[in-house]
């Protein structure tokens, strides 16, 4: 089947960097204008400069959600209306919860939940009116899985899975679909913090993949059949055993 999102709008949030960037490549590259959401404001004139005319920067801080109001209005400012959004943003944090810092938990879960859920319910409303629509979520495995290593990251995933399969649920009447890509450990800016023999060892193993593969996976997502929807779509490493 064709991968091509010719015409269509997309918009990525976390597009500055890592999963989100190659997602906007690839809708890119599959024909689609898109619009790139992050608070890294320089970089994502860089970046559109660097992909093209039918690549636009847009600047939202996820976590202020009077940033976030304005997203919407701004993308159909841009680019008139919106096909696809990308709720990718997340951050990271692992370790003992014993040793933890719980102000970072605090930022690392305003991020990766209240902010997901306040920027796709930001899109609903256009999606609604115009009877179609795709949302995808970057989830994770440890949203599926327990990963004892990060228990706090983990329950934010789980949060995710739970509002994917109630939220797509709840919009299947206005023709939107609603699904989360959920990959294991790629190798992104967020496992910067990733002991270092924890990530040797990773590599060694053949555990951590890119995050092309991710984008080819949100790819083949968005190009279903219209009465077809990927609700979760896990992809692993091959060195992953879960």
């Amino acid at each position: 089947m064709s991968q091509d999102l010719s015409g269509k709008v997309a918009a990525v949030t976390g597009a500055a960097s890592g999963i989100g960037l190659e997602c906007a490549r690839a809708m890119l590259g599959a024909g689609a204008t898109v619009v790139l959401v992050d608070r890294a404001e320089d970089r994502l004139a860089a970046l559109c400069a660097e992909l093209g005319p039918k690549a636009h920067p847009l600047r939202v801080d996820l976590t202020d959600g009077a940033s976030v109001d304005t997203m919407m209005p701004r993308i159909l400012e841009t680019a008139g209306r919106l096909d696809i959004f990308h709720a990718n943003a997340g951050a990271y944090v692992g370790g003992p919860v014993i040793e933890g810092d719980p102000d970072q938990w605090d930022r690392m879960l305003n991020l990766n939940v209240n902010a997901a859920f306040r920027s796709i319910r930001a899109v609903l409303p256009h999606m609604a009116e115009r009877g179609s629509g795709d949302v995808v979520v970057t989830s994770s495995v440890a949203g599926l899985v327990p990963v004892v290593w990060e228990p706090v990251y983990t329950a934010s995933k789980f949060a995710i899975q739970a509002f994917v399969h109630t939220l797509r649920r709840q919009v299947i009447p206005h023709g939107i679909r609603v699904g989360a890509v959920a990959p294991g450990p790629v190798v992104t800016p967020l496992i910067d913090d990733w002991p270092a023999a924890k990530l040797e060892e990773a590599r060694a193993s053949n555990s951590l993949m890119d995050a092309k593969e991710v984008a080819d996976a949100v790819l083949f997502m968005l190009t279903r059949p219209p009465g077809v929807v990927i609700r979760d779509l896990v992809i692993l490493p091959q060195g992953v055993d879960l």
